[in-house]
């Protein structure tokens, strides 16, 4: 949800990789039929959670940008559209946690 979030924003070209998407992308079948079965609440590329009781939920984003839009401001709407969704994610669960958000834009394209 925090990666549709956050593509869906005019100006976002993608959402930058860990090494470790990077890495599971390059190994064999074996790793695709063990992770087939896996929580859908596992991080997508470009998106890090962190939940703590005292500090609710942190959100990291890393995105890449197209080079013709205002950083600030694509960066600005990341933020506010993920932290939405999560935040709407939430009190479908009935958590009430509060929800931080980071963008970091890695590059433009």
């Amino acid at each position: 949800m925090a990666a549709e979030a956050a593509s869906g924003v005019p100006g976002v070209a993608a959402l930058q990789p860990a090494l470790a998407d990077r890495l599971a992308l390059a190994t064999s079948r074996a790793h695709q039929a063990q992770t087939a079965g896996t929580s859908p609440h596992r991080e997508a590329a470009g998106i890090r959670c962190e939940h703590t009781p005292d500090d609710g939920w942190h959100v990291e984003v890393r995105c890449i940008l197209h080079a013709d839009q205002r950083v600030v401001d694509v960066a600005r709407q990341v933020r506010d559209d993920v932290r939405n969704a999560v935040s709407a994610y939430l009190a479908q669960q009935s958590t009430s946690d509060r929800v931080t958000v980071v963008v970091t834009v890695t590059r433009t394209l």
